[in-house]
């Protein structure tokens, strides 16, 4: 079991679904969503600023297509701290694309741990866990 997973997603009914598979499928201790990739990004510098690593999510949900920031922003974001990231928190997309294109472009990012489809499932839950 995780102690924490953050799920950000512009679509409020995603957040929710993502979370009750997660409580239903005992994935982890706290989850917590965020319809605004910004306000997500601020909460994760400012815990990687002020060094207070426990405070990381062990795995983070990320929507891709969202208004203002998305997905690719956040990532892009969160490049300068991939050091700091890297071991402490992996980041899956959770996204119902299923664009060839995107998934290459994922790749690239080494925070990327994987590329999931929406909606979130038990099988997708295993599989993490035995990968991390």
């Amino acid at each position: 079991m995780y102690n924490k997973v953050h799920i950000i997603d512009d679509d409020e009914i995603s957040i929710f679904l993502t979370e009750t598979i997660l409580d239903v499928e005992n994935f982890s201790k706290e989850f917590k969503g965020f319809l605004s990739a910004q306000d997500a990004l601020e909460e994760l510098v400012l815990t990687l600023e002020t060094k207070q690593y426990q405070n990381l999510p062990d795995l983070l949900f990320l929507d891709l297509n969202m208004p203002f920031m998305s997905g690719w922003d956040l990532l892009d974001a969160l490049s300068p701290y991939e050091q700091d990231l890297q071991n402490k928190c992996r980041i899956f997309i959770l996204t119902s694309s299923v664009d060839a294109v995107e998934l290459k472009r994922a790749e690239q990012y080494k925070l990327v741990a994987g590329f999931l489809q929406k909606p979130l499932e038990e099988d997708a839950l295993e599989k993490i866990r035995k990968m991390v």
